[in-house]
C-alpha cells in the first residue's frame, strides 16, 4: 500500500501527522465546533475548512475551498518550482514527491509538509534493432567535469537552497564562492564571464529576457533554464563543497 503522509509545521510540541492510503482524503484548516477538519492549522488566518487532500498511488489531489485566497503548491527540491491552486479549484494533480502547501495569512504565511511515495519510472530493456540509425541529438549537451558547468552550478546555488530566492549571483560572487574550489582559486572576472557568456551563446542557447536588466539578463536566463530542465540539481551542489 503506498501511503501519503501530511505533517502539519509549528502545531503543538509535536507536529500533528496524518497518513493516507490510496483513494483516502483529509481535510485541513483551522477547524471549529460546526467544521472540523483532520489536519488543524492554528491560525487565525486560516479558513475553518481550507482544502481537501485526496491520496491517488504516487500523486495527490488538491482541493481549495477558500472562495479568496489562492494555495501555492512548493516542491522543496526542485528549485523554485511551484503550481498555484486558484479558489473553489477542485482535486488539482500535484506530481511532487515532496511538497509544501502554503496558505497566505496577514504577515506571512501557514503551511504544512506532503510527503508522497516515490514516483514509478519505466525499466525499458529495448532490443538493438531498435537502438539502430543516427543517434537522437541532444538538447542540452553539458560536460559536468568542465568549468562552465561549475559556474552553472554557483549560478544557481541560491535557488536550489532556497525555492523562493530571486538573487541571481553577480560575478564577483560567483569568483568567491569557487575560490575554495581546488583549480579555481585564481579564476578571473573575465573567465566567468567568458564562461557565462558561452553557456549563453552555445550551450544553452539562451535569448534576452526583456523584464531582466542587461547586466542580468544572461545569468537570469541560464538559471531559468537549467533549473526547468533540471540541467542542475541539488545533486550538483557537492561540486562546489568537495
Amino acid at each position: 500500500m503506498r501511503t501519503i503522509l501530511l505533517q502539519a509545521e509549528g502545531v503543538g510540541p509535536e507536529p500533528a501527522v496524518l497518513e493516507l492510503s490510496p483513494g483516502q482524503e483529509a481535510t485541513f484548516g483551522r477547524s471549529s465546533a460546526s467544521a472540523p477538519v483532520d489536519l488543524v492549522l492554528d491560525h487565525p488566518g486560516v479558513s475553518r475548512r481550507a482544502g481537501v487532500i485526496r491520496a491517488v498511488e504516487d500523486y495527490w489531489l488538491l482541493t481549495n475551498l477558500s472562495r479568496t485566497s489562492t494555495l501555492v503548491v512548493e516542491n522543496p527540491e526542485g528549485g523554485g518550482e511551484f503550481l498555484k491552486v486558484t479558489p473553489l479549484r477542485a482535486e488539482a494533480p500535484v506530481p511532487f514527491e515532496f511538497a509544501r502547501v502554503v496558505i497566505p495569512v496577514a504577515g506571512g504565511s501557514c503551511s504544512f509538509l506532503v510527503f508522497a511515495p516515490q514516483h514509478s519510472f519505466l525499466d525499458l530493456d529495448l532490443p538493438d534493432t531498435a537502438l539502430a540509425g543516427e543517434p537522437t541529438v541532444s538538447a542540452f549537451s553539458l560536460d559536468q567535469s568542465a568549468k562552465y558547468f561549475l559556474v552553472l552550478v554557483a549560478l544557481c546555488e541560491p535557488r536550489l537552497r532556497d525555492g523562493s530566492s530571486a538573487v541571481i549571483p553577480t560575478v564577483p560572487e560567483v569568483i568567491e564562492r569557487l575560490s575554495g574550489v581546488p583549480g579555481y582559486a585564481d579564476l578571473s572576472r573575465a573567465a566567468v564571464n567568458f564562461h557565462i557568456d558561452y553557456l549563453a551563446r552555445t550551450k544553452l542557447r539562451v535569448k534576452p529576457m526583456p523584464s531582466t536588466r542587461k547586466a542580468d539578463w544572461q545569468r537570469g536566463a541560464l538559471i531559468s533554464i537549467a533549473l526547468r530542465f533540471d540541467l542542475v540539481t541539488d545533486e550538483h551542489l557537492k561540486l562546489l563543497d568537495p
